[in-house]
């Protein structure tokens, strides 16, 4: 990979990305994530040589940087956690492929996804509770953020939040869409015995470890 158009493409074919050109200078072309509006991926052409300025964790940082003199602390952004790459040839293209991805998941990451994510893993036939949603989603902490969330589900089809219930295994009486009858109704087409609004969790609950 050498072009900025090679680097551009490769960016653009992340889901939910668009091509930005925010500034005076043309010379600054960028992908974003259209969720949060970031930007994962900056171009620029300097010093006769097309860079790509990507996000990175604080370790992955000096590891890229170790391996390769091409791959410097972030142009004009912060050296902790960006690192730019100069498209001069001596990275293989897979390695910057891998970098441009890693920072795509940086960037694209929040805890609504998370939570989806981690929604999406419970199986037919079990619940889980919302604080373990929010452990499974990483930060158990978040057990309010997972209500809001699955409250404003984006596609319950494809993320069943009908299998979460509360810590007692009680369904959700404002469950979002439909109600409790809702819910439970579709709880037992899983399998899932409900009584009185109730879920026994020793003999459903989502077993994630």
């Amino acid at each position: 990979m050498k072009t900025r158009e090679e680097a551009l493409t490769y960016g653009l074919s992340f889901p939910d990305t668009y091509q930005d050109a925010p500034f005076h200078d043309t010379n600054w072309q960028l992908v974003r994530y259209k969720e949060n509006k970031k930007a994962f991926l900056w171009t620029y052409e300097r010093d006769g040589y097309i860079n790509l300025n990507v996000k990175v964790e604080p370790d992955k940082a000096f590891f890229w940087r170790d391996i390769y003199d091409s791959v410097l602390p972030g142009y004009h952004q912060n050296k902790e956690h960006w690192n730019t790459i100069i498209l001069d040839g001596s990275i293989p293209e897979d390695d910057i492929k891998v970098m441009i991805a890693e920072s795509y998941d940086l960037i694209s990451d929040s805890p609504s996804k998370r939570i989806y994510e981690a929604v999406k893993k419970i199986p037919k036939g079990c619940v889980a509770t919302y604080a373990q949603v929010a452990e499974a989603a990483g930060d158990r902490k978040m057990a309010r953020a997972v209500g809001n969330a699955l409250h404003k589900n984006p596609d319950p089809y494809t993320i069943p939040c009908h299998r979460v219930v509360n810590a007692k295994g009680e369904l959700a009486g404002e469950y979002a869409f439909g109600g409790a009858w809702k819910q439970e109704k579709l709880l037992q087409s899983e399998g899932v015995e409900v009584k009185e609004g109730k879920v026994n969790l020793e003999q459903y609950k989502w077993s994630y470890e």
